[in-house]
């Protein structure tokens, strides 16, 4: 009996490491290797029925307007600077709003949106969390915080197969991303995490308000230089 509990414990063993280091191999990499391809995209393009266009261009971090990654932080994950991969007043907080409510509102950092857009499927499953858990804390161990914010900007979704802010700026805007002015990059980021369900380009009064409030945001954070410390 004693042989097959070492025997199970030895495989069980080799079983996590194997694990870890497909992990690490899926991972590592795209520190400095960007993405072609997101499980998001793919799940868009899997479930389309029609035929599908993928609206993509990357755009590299020192090309990025730092005004637009700027309104995405604002926008999205405050604490991104700070945390290390889970904001936890944010999830304190929003347990506290669902014990009232009775819905769970999200409190994804940026760094776990880059984990479920890049490797993890659609839906919600405790399988789902956990994996999206261990890859968050892969991104942040392995990756800087200026490359995690520079492949959000180019994966994140902006509107059905429009994926990236260059992407974004020449779909709904008809420009560059380095074109965009304030109020412009303000309303495509107020449409995280709900792009399919927003028009910058004809936004409704909510969501000029929304991108009112993100601007204000920006002024009280210090403008574009509160970016300087993610930069290597």
């Amino acid at each position: 009996m004693k042989k097959y509990k070492r025997l199970l414990l030895r495989y069980l063993l080799l079983v996590s490491l194997a694990c870890v280091v497909l992990s690490l191999l899926v991972v590592v990499p795209f520190r400095w290797v960007n993405p072609p391809l997101t499980m998001v995209m793919a799940d868009r393009w899997i479930a389309e029925e029609d035929e599908f266009y993928l609206h993509h261009d990357w755009l590299d971090w020192h090309l990025m307007p730092k005004q637009a990654a700027l309104a995405v932080v604002t926008s999205e994950d405050q604490r991104f600077p700070l945390h290390q991969g889970f904001d936890v007043d944010a999830i304190v907080k929003a347990v506290k709003q669902a014990n009232k409510s009775g819905q769970l509102r999200g409190a994804s950092t940026i760094s776990q949106q880059v984990a479920k857009n890049m490797y993890l499927w659609t839906g919600r499953s405790w399988l789902r969390k956990g994996l999206e858990v261990w890859f968050t804390l892969l991104i942040e161990l392995t990756w800087s915080k200026q490359r995690i914010l520079e492949v959000y900007m180019n994966i994140a979704e902006w509107g059905d197969g429009v994926f990236g802010i260059e992407a974004a700026s020449r779909y709904h805007f008809g420009i560059a991303a380095g074109q965009l002015n304030p109020m412009q990059t303000a309303l495509l980021a107020s449409t995280l995490p709900s792009p399919l369900k927003y028009d910058p380009a004809r936004p409704a009064n909510h969501l000029i308000e929304r991108a009112r409030w993100n601007l204000e945001q920006q002024r009280k954070l210090g403008g574009v230089q509160w970016l300087k410390p993610l930069e290597n």
